[in-house]
Formats: structure tokens, sequence, C-alpha cells
């Protein structure tokens, strides 16, 4: 039964179960189990973000593959998109990135990669947590393995990064980077400079605790500031594993993955290049997103929320642009997973082709759309409550068809989450906010 691997890999607070060091000593080694038993070395690559407890989790996770027969080899603090890269360019037959992507520092987690750089697929996920909780967890191994970072496959990535657009494609362009005290904090700035980028940096001080304190992808409120004093051309937050990216525009106005996916996909289909002229995003999206780009010609699926979710349907329908409101953008013609550098570099190359500010490319109007978040003591099936499913169906009627309204748990963090979108702006508030009250009533 799949129970600690999420919509995102194992995540929770560092050195608790299930990231304490027994613990993530049995991933390593089971693993290692499972690639074996496909007849490989059993051979690794990690990397993680900025957080203190990351090198401990590394030295558990190298601990456990020894033990389980193979081999884990620590890149050292680089972005999770560059774990994936790197893993499906070399020998390596799985890929551990150690980060908990926006949460605040005392969070952690496991994310694991194929060789084809893509996350496990949830049965994979559910195999290898079965065989976890079998194994003997042996704390006092843990310490015997000797890591060294490898600075030669950071430099591999940045590479790879710049390779994404042309040589000086942002020369003369001023940009301002929030790397949340992250992954990117130096990645980001470099890639950008070699791409020919003024940069202004900011949020790039990370001390083990102040990762996407304030900051970043979460927080772009200061990078909009920066921009307009700056008088740059546009701005990027990343968060804490860099596989997103936020946008503020020339004036500090904010904007989002289904804009940016939106701009991208225009781009594309303009030069025949979007597949399908279909694009894939979650149902976190707008509903004014989806409408205009029918009225473009652009097919919008709809996967469940999560990267990996987006991934899969774009494999399936041969989509090559997917993402998500949040940032997660998935340029499947060079890579598998979100990247938050790719995705900023690609995209400022796209804003310097259209030869106008980024503050006068119009995209969508938006519908109303507001989402709550409750803090929950458990996760039942949401249909198993005893007042939720009514209250639901209620707003659902009163909404009628001018309206949609999304109800989920967080597969990383202990909330459930409401998004209700509709015409008028002060009703989505009242049904949102009604409806977490009953949720912070039964379950929170």
């Amino acid at each position: 039964m799949r129970v600690l691997f999420g919509t995102d890999g194992i995540r929770g607070r560092a050195r608790e179960y299930p990231l304490d060091p027994p613990t993530i000593f049995a991933l390593g080694e089971a693993l290692a189990h499972r690639l074996r038993r496909e007849g490989k070395p059993g051979r690794s690559l990690m990397g993680m973000d900025t957080r203190e407890s990351g090198p401990e989790i590394a030295q558990a996770l190298a601990a456990g593959m020894a033990a389980g027969g193979g081999e884990a080899i620590l890149i050292g603090v680089i972005p999770t998109p560059g774990v994936a890269y790197l893993c499906r360019t070399s020998d390596a037959e799985a890929g551990l990135s150690i980060s908990a992507s926006h949460n605040p520092f005392g969070d952690n987690g496991v994310k694991i990669f194929g060789h084809d750089g893509m996350k496990l697929p949830d049965s994979v996920e559910e195999e290898i947590e079965d065989e976890l909780r079998t194994l003997r967890r042996d704390e006092a191994k843990i310490g015997s393995v000797v890591l060294a970072e490898r600075p030669d496959l950071v430099e591999q990535y940045e590479r790879f990064l710049i390779s994404g657009v042309s040589e000086g494609a942002l020369r003369g362009r001023k940009v301002v980077l929030d790397a949340g005290h992250g992954a990117a904090y130096r990645i980001g700035p470099e890639a950008f400079r070699r791409a020919g980028a003024d940069v202004v940096v900011i949020h790039d001080q990370p001390n083990g605790r102040n990762i996407n304190e304030s900051s970043g992808a979460l927080h772009p409120e200061t990078l909009a500031k920066v921009v307009v004093r700056e008088k740059a051309d546009f701005g990027v937050a990343f968060d804490g594993d860099a596989d997103r990216a936020i946008f503020a525009d020339d004036r500090g106005k904010i904007r989002d993955g289904d804009e940016i996916i939106y701009l991208w996909a225009q781009r594309l289909k303009r030069e025949g290049r979007l597949k399908g002229n279909r694009v894939v995003t979650t149902a976190m999206s707008n509903f004014g997103f989806e409408r205009q780009l029918a009225a473009d010609g652009i097919e919008l699926i709809r996967a469940q929320v999560g990267d990996k979710y987006v991934l899969e349907q774009m494999l399936a329908t041969g989509a090559v642009l997917g993402g998500e409101q949040s940032g997660h953008i998935i340029d499947l013609a060079v890579h598998t997973t979100g990247d938050g550098i790719h995705t900023a570099l690609v995209f400022g190359e796209l804003l310097v082709k259209a030869g106008r500010p980024f503050s006068s490319l119009r995209t969508f109007d938006p519908m109303p759309q507001v989402l709550i978040n409750q803090k929950v003591l458990s996760k039942p099936p949401l249909d198993s409550l005893p007042r939720f499913p009514a209250e639901l169906r209620k707003a659902e009627d009163d909404l009628g068809r001018d309206g949609r309204i999304l109800v989920r748990y967080s597969g990383t963090e202990n909330l459930v989450r409401v998004m209700v979108e509709g015409v008028d702006e002060a009703d989505i508030n009242k049904i949102a906010n009604h409806l977490r009250e009953v949720l912070a009533a039964e379950i929170g």
C-alpha cells in the first residue's frame, strides 16, 4: 500500500518518521534491491537543496544503497530537474532529489527518478514502500559511507541549461532573480549571465534555515518591487528546489504558470511546433485560460494535480508543453520534468523575440478564483465525512454552470485545499470559506 509516497515523493518533518535516518536507510536499501533485481548495478545520483537536514538524509540514503548492494553518488546542491537531467544522460539507474520544494526548512523529502529522468510511477513507489517496511533498519551503519560532491556534474547541468537558448539570447536584458535561498542560488544567476543577461539577484544567501522564507515562488511580492525599482525587463522567482518559476513583468505584475503556458503555447503554435495544438494542465488552472485557448484553436487537457501526472498525460496525448498554475512547466521537447531555470531562460528568449515589453503581452481574462487551505489532523475520504458531501453539493448547485469547485488534500502537507471559481468574487469567497469551516469542524 502506498502511504509514505505522496504526489511528489516522500515528504515530512526532517529527522521524524518517515524522514528519520533508519527509515531513509531502509528506503535506500529497498531501492538498491529493486535495481539489482532488474539486473542493474544499482547506481544512483543524489542531489539536494540547501536545507540543513540534507546532508544527513544523503548519508542515510547512501548507506542504505550500499547495504543493498548499490552505490549512491552525491552531486551536491542542485535543482531537482538537474538530478533528472543528469540521471537520464549518464549510466545512473536512479536519481534522488533531497528536497521539500516550497515547504519550510524544517521539512524535507526524497523524490526518485528512473533512468529515463521521469518520476517513478505510483505502482513502483508502492512496491518500494512495501519492501521498505520489511527491512531491518541499521542506524549504526548510516555513517559508514564517505560522500564527496561532484561540481563537474553541476557544470554539466549548467551547460544543458544554456543549450536551451541561442548564444547571447538575453544580451542587453536586465533580469531580477529571486533564488528563495534555495537550490538555484548559484546555478540560476550563472546560467542567466552566460546567456548574456544583466542579472540582479535577491535571496541568494542560504544558511540552511532560510529556504523559502518570505521569498521565492510562494512570496514573489519582493521580486515584483525590485523589478520595478531596477527598471528590469522581467523577474523570476524560484521555489526551494527550482522546479517551478513564477514571473513578474516589467511593471511588477505577477504572472503565474497559466499565463506563461499560454504565451509559450501561442509562440509554438505560430512556429508550427505545438504538436496537436494541445497543452496539458491540471484541475487548478483557471477556466478563463481554457476558454481563451479554445478560442485560439488550442485544446487544453486537464490532468490530476502534480507535475508527474501532467507528464503522464503529455506522453499519452503527444503534447509537448504542459504544466501547472503554480509554475511547474514541462518542455517535453528537451526535458522530462518541470525546470524553473530552463523555463525562465526559454521564456526570456521568447520575450526578446516578441520585441515588446512583457507587460504589453495580452493573455486571457481570468475567471475569479479563490484558493483556501485548511490544516487537517487526518485525511479520510472526503465523501465519508458526515456533513461535507451535502454542503459541497449545495455549493455546487448555488454556482450552477457559472463556476466550479475543487476540494482535494495536499499530497505534500497536512492540508485540504478548497478552490472555487465563479463570476462573482464575493460569492465564491463566501462559498470557499463556508466549505473550509465545515472541513475545519470535521477534520481540522
